[in-house]
């Protein structure tokens, strides 16, 4: 019997097409789910009133505050989230390792002598605005620094993951801190890393001579600026493979325990940091 699954997107379509993470994680989703011979429904903005009772799963992409979750567990006991870990909760999750990928950035710049280390990070609230959501790339950011005794509040700027956000937080740092700018920054995400590239050009900050950045997600937009950015490569599609491979498991034996994915990343390095 072929099977529907409704993939819950929290953000909007629009929000989707500016910040291509989602939009590469929903199309893992729909091809996998083709191949399984399912059929999909997207549903953005976290708009329930919109999953039909003809659905037999929902895959629920992003942030989603406790109150959602539960309202999306009386709509389908087949439920499996991406990007949000609710495994405490019971429910299937599919994550990506921020930690360990945010260590491994810091040891980078590190590694090159860069003592100064600055980050741009958004900050986010679960759509019915009950929640805001724990930047986890900001807490490992500060923690892997304080370890080398050299975090400063200061050098660490919070938008909203818009690349409008990321020039407005760069141009900021620049105004602040002058000569003090530090000479490397990590970027929660490549829109903000490209505004903040904007900044830094129009203000002849070179980079990446006085400047480095290193960005997350690894889209394709931090090839389609100048210079190329560096960024952590997020297994986006394999994350939406891997909502539909649980779900196949739990429609097989509907008495599975849940299970938590967490997935690797891997450094990419360009001229931004080179």
């Amino acid at each position: 019997m072929r099977k529907n699954i409704a993939v819950i997107q929290w953000y909007s379509k629009i929000q989707e097409h500016d910040d291509l993470y989602y939009l590469a994680i929903r199309k893992g989703i729909e091809h996998q789910a083709q191949v399984c011979g399912f059929t999909t429904t997207s549903i953005f903005q976290n708009n329930l009133d919109q999953v039909g009772d003809d659905i037999d799963a929902i895959v629920a992409v992003g942030k989603f505050s406790p109150v959602q979750v539960q309202q999306l567990s009386r709509l389908s006991s087949q439920l499996v989230f991406v990007d949000d870990d609710h495994f405490a909760q019971g429910f299937s999750s599919v994550v990506t390792d921020f930690t360990f990928a945010t260590n491994r950035v810091v040891d980078y710049f590190w590694r090159r002598g860069i003592r100064d280390i600055g980050m741009i990070y958004g900050k986010e609230w679960s759509t019915d605005q009950q929640v805001e959501i724990p930047n986890q790339r900001q807490q490992s950011f500060e923690q892997a620094l304080q370890r080398h005794h050299a975090y400063h509040a200061e050098y660490v700027l919070a938008g909203d993951y818009t690349s409008q956000s990321g020039y407005l937080m760069m141009k900021r740092a620049i105004e602040m801190l002058g000569d003090r700018l530090p000479h490397a920054f990590f970027i929660a995400n490549d829109p903000m890393a490209a505004g903040a590239l904007k900044a830094l050009q129009q203000a002849d900050i070179a980079v990446p001579q006085r400047v480095k950045l290193f960005s997350f997600n690894n889209t394709t937009l931090a090839e389609y600026v100048y210079p190329e950015i560096s960024s952590v490569n997020v297994e986006t599609e394999l994350m939406g493979k891997t909502a539909i491979d649980l779900l196949v498991s739990r429609f097989q034996d509907d008495r599975q325990a849940a299970q938590r994915i967490e997935l690797g990343t891997t450094l990419v390095e360009r001229e931004s940091t080179k």
